[in-house]
């Protein structure tokens, strides 16, 4: 019960992300392109004083909040803040409107060396944050920090007795594509490239296997329903009903195949993330130093 609690939350936070998430970036997208549109041809604002300057001070501010998600993770007498879900939606969209509102900032436009380094560090971590975001999507079962292990995904996409015996009366040599197909997917990458590449070869593995299975359950069920009345009545419902059992059975293989993939990449993800924040952290200190002494 508890299993199937974790996955109905899971699918229901996926399922609001994927409705609010493309929104908030598709919007943060459409003000990059007007702030850099509007920027070519006069100054919007002036970075030193006025609105200009308040923009920096915001910007600059919430990528510092950014710190209280991880520490809410790993700091127990943080708990009570609230759950880490909505640090990491609040991770998620400071980390977008930050580096936006530094850039209307900025004016789109290179300054001193200090402010470059700052900005290009800025840059380097929401691009990184992206990048982070999805592979997060695919290791966690929810935005609560719980996270997916390859027993609960096998248990998922395990079929059952029931299952195989109606698919093995419908379609007698699908069960034995399917099997064949399931081994070839679960052999782990062997190399960083392999791994960098798997889901991509997963993606189009799956949807050319979805075309040959759907196409032979078709032709099956077209074969059957010309020996029994039965079937012939209910085949397009048969065909609808077979298409999205396959469908979900690939889609479940692929994640258990992509799960030591998105690991490891994750893993190689934050060598690369942490020390870019930390230079973001560092350079934007000295550029307010820098700003207010000078």
């Amino acid at each position: 019960m508890a299993a199937a609690s974790s996955e109905i939350t899971g699918i229901t936070a996926r399922f609001r992300d994927r409705r609010l998430v493309p929104l908030a970036y598709g919007v943060s997208a459409l003000a990059v392109w007007l702030g850099w549109v509007m920027t070519r041809s006069h100054t919007l604002v002036d970075p030193q004083q006025g609105l200009g300057y308040w923009l920096g001070i915001v910007g600059a501010s919430l990528m510092a909040v950014l710190l209280l998600y991880p520490l809410r993770k790993r700091i127990r007498l943080m708990r009570v803040l609230g759950p880490t879900r909505h640090w990491f939606r609040i991770h998620m969209v400071f980390g977008v409107l930050g580096p936006v509102l530094i850039l209307y900032h900025c004016n789109f436009q290179f300054g001193s060396t200090n402010s470059n380094v700052a900005l290009i560090c800025t840059l380097l971590v929401a691009a990184s944050g992206l990048v982070g975001r999805y592979f997060h999507a695919k290791l966690h079962s929810s935005l609560d920090g719980h996270k997916t292990t390859l027993t609960e995904l096998a248990q998922r996409a395990r079929i059952t007795a029931e299952q195989k015996t109606w698919a093995a009366a419908l379609v007698p040599t699908l069960m034995e594509r399917m099997t064949c197909f399931d081994r070839l997917v679960m052999t782990p990458p062997a190399s960083l490239s392999a791994s960098l590449l798997l889901p991509l070869k997963l993606a189009w593995l799956t949807r050319i296997e979805y075309i040959r299975l759907t196409w032979l359950t078709r032709r099956q069920l077209q074969i059957q329903a010309l020996r029994s009345r039965v079937v012939e009545a209910e085949r397009i419902r048969l065909q609808a009903v077979m298409a999205r059992f396959i469908k979900q059975h690939l889609r479940r293989v692929r994640r258990v195949a992509e799960l030591a993939s998105f690991e490891r990449l994750f893993s190689l993800w934050h060598i690369f993330h942490l020390p870019f924040f930390y230079m973001l952290v560092v350079t934007a200190l000295l550029h307010v130093l820098a700003v207010h002494m000078y």
